[in-house]
């Protein structure tokens, strides 16, 4: 069954685990960020639920969030996912020699502007959403569209 442009959705945003912990949060920004996001297509790398689990746990640890709140937000978590495009994080993403001209990111900040590199390359993203400063100007360096 092929699909009419009607159906497809006319945005399409790829998340990094800053954004995406925003609003899972409910940080400062994060009704913004979901009014932007309303309608659109949600991508990212299997990376974010690493990255997303690690630091709800860190949280937890550090008391930041309660055991009712680590489990709201676990749940969250995982009921967020349907609605994600998820990009495995595979050889050819790892070996792709492509790096931001002037930054060096962190390895799993890299695996998110690889994968979205290669979602825009499929078809162009709408907005690369980052709430890390230095994640963008890599995204930027990279030719993704940030603002």
């Amino acid at each position: 069954m092929s699909e009419s442009t009607a159906d497809k959705p006319a945005k399409r945003f790829y998340l990094d685990t800053s954004a995406y912990l925003c609003i899972l949060l409910g940080e400062a920004g994060h009704e913004v960020l979901e009014q932007e996001l309303k309608g659109g297509q949600l991508l990212s790398s299997v990376v974010l639920v690493l990255e997303a689990s690690r630091n709800l746990v860190r949280l937890s640890r550090d008391r930041v969030l309660t055991a009712v709140e680590f489990q709201d937000c676990i749940s969250g978590l995982r009921s967020d996912l349907q609605q994600f495009l998820l990009r495995d994080l595979t050889l050819d993403l790892c070996g792709y020699e492509v790096m931001p001209v002037v930054s060096t990111p962190r390895s799993l900040d890299l695996a998110h502007l690889r994968t979205a590199l290669w979602f825009h390359q499929q078809e162009k993203i709408t907005r690369f959403v980052t709430l890390d400063e230095a994640q963008g100007l890599a995204a930027r360096e990279l030719g993704l569209p940030v603002d």
